[in-house]
Parts: C-alpha cells; structure tokens; sequence
C-alpha cells in the first residue's frame, strides 16, 4: 500500500481534475517512482485510491510506453532508432551497447547496473542519433562517446 507522503500526493494531483480518471497517467508515475516499476501490487494500490476499475488501471499502464512493468537496473538507458537516428547508426549502437555493456534492448544487466530499451523516438532528429540515460539527454552520439557517458554511471 502506499505511504502517507505519497496518498497526498496522489490527492493533490487528482484535486486538480473534475474527473479522478484524468488523475490516472500522473498517479500511475508516482505508483512507478515509488514502487520502481508497476507490479500488480502499485497498479490495484493506484486502481483502489482513485476509486477506479483495476481492468481500467492495467489497460492504461499497458497501453503506454513509459511505465515499467518489471525491476528495472539503477539506470536505464534508452536510445532512439526511429529515422533519422536510424540513418545516423543508433541500430550499430545498440549492438555496440549490448556487447560492450552485456545488456539486450528489453534487458538488464547481470550486475543490474543497467535496463536498456530501444525508443520509438527522442524528438532530436537534428542532433541523432540520440538518447537517454534516467533522464539525463545525450546526442551525437559515437561508440566512443557512449563509453565515456556510461563511465559516468557506476
């Protein structure tokens, strides 16, 4: 179930809203900042504090790309293979990612260092190939460019 802190915040987020509905996408995050990922647990704690049907709950965590469905490593790393990063090599990235790092798109590392996923686009087509690691942006990205940014997260 969920802490104090986070019943609050999840209040004050569906205050916002005349419907409780809207407040669902916002809740589903905090469920998965909290939880680390949205386990059955997070999604009928979610469904039961805003009072929603659980079916409606798990259709909306499945339906988006940014919710997490199982533990993820200490940092994730998502890189963009859409167009223009795909134009630009981020497919012979990935496969450089998952030799040199030992972690398959989908996957995470033995060490649980880190979860890699492939993304449908980063919105930097100007600057591919592109991605992210937590919430940090890189881009221009070369082999040699991703072993120093992933030095950087021991």
């Amino acid at each position: 179930m969920f802490n104090d802190t986070v019943l609050k915040e999840i209040d004050d987020i569906r205050a916002r809203y005349p419907e409780r509905r809207s407040a669902l996408l916002p809740s589903l995050y905090i469920a998965q900042k909290e939880f680390g990922h949205l386990s059955s647990e997070a999604l009928l704690c979610v469904a039961k504090t805003l009072n929603l049907p659980e079916a409606d709950v798990r259709g909306a965590a499945s339906f988006y790309s940014m919710y997490r469905h199982k533990p993820l490593g200490r940092h994730l790393i998502q890189l963009c293979t859409n167009v223009s990063c795909m134009l630009l090599g981020s497919e012979k990235l990935a496969d450089f990612i998952s030799e040199k790092f030992r972690v398959e798109p989908g996957g995470t590392s033995a060490d649980g260092r880190f979860s890699f996923v492939i993304m449908e686009c980063i919105g930097a087509c100007g600057t591919a190939p592109a991605m992210l690691v937590d919430t940090d942006f890189y881009d221009n990205l070369s082999e040699e460019g991703i072993v120093e940014i992933l030095e950087k997260y021991k």
